[in-house]
């Protein structure tokens, strides 16, 4: 059997502090797992105690980032095509159309050439890993936590499972004679 989660924690802040898993002192660090499933409120100075957590280095491959150069070039062609196809599109429907619905259309067009270079402007970035501090617990530290995931996670079993048993033979029967 896996384990339910990795020995990859990563560092946020949070607002609230609570206190810290080793000294009992409020912090507002924590430790978390990628999917929330574990999670530890520790003091700063314990991250540096190689006893508790060891920092993890970052990691070696760079993103590949384009140029401004590259961007505005791929841009430029991106509108270039963008203004052939509706001027394809234009020359299409003018030919079984009016004068009148001919200039609705440029008007409309107007429209739509200036509202399309602002739309791909916003570019979302695809990663979706936190850029925190990665720490990787002691092992002794990591099989307590997994030890206490365990036995809350057998407690919710016990607790669900329990009203569906019959209480039958709960009582102890009444000698005879």
């Amino acid at each position: 059997m896996s384990a339910p989660f990795a020995n990859l924690y990563y560092k946020r802040a949070v607002a609230t502090p609570r206190t810290c898993y080793i000294c009992s002192k409020p912090t507002t660090t924590v430790l978390s797992t990628q999917p929330v499933v574990d999670f530890i409120y520790t003091c700063d100075t314990h991250l540096s105690d190689t006893g508790f957590v060891t920092l993890q280095a970052p990691s070696a491959s760079p993103t590949p980032s384009a140029s401004a150069e590259e961007i505005a070039r791929i841009k430029s062609e991106w509108e270039a095509k963008q203004k052939k196809k509706q001027e394809q599109a234009g020359n299409d429907k003018k030919d079984g159309e009016d004068k009148k619905d001919d200039e609705k259309k440029d008007g409309d067009k107007d429209k739509v050439v200036s509202l399309k270079p602002a739309s791909p402007a916003p570019v979302a970035s695809g990663s979706t890993t936190p850029k925190h501090d990665k720490y990787a617990l002691h092992r002794q530290f990591y099989t307590m936590r997994l030890t206490d995931h365990r036995r809350r996670r057998q407690q919710k079993e016990v607790d669900a499972l329990a009203p569906k048993l019959s209480s039958t033979g709960l009582s102890v029967p009444k000698q005879m004679g």
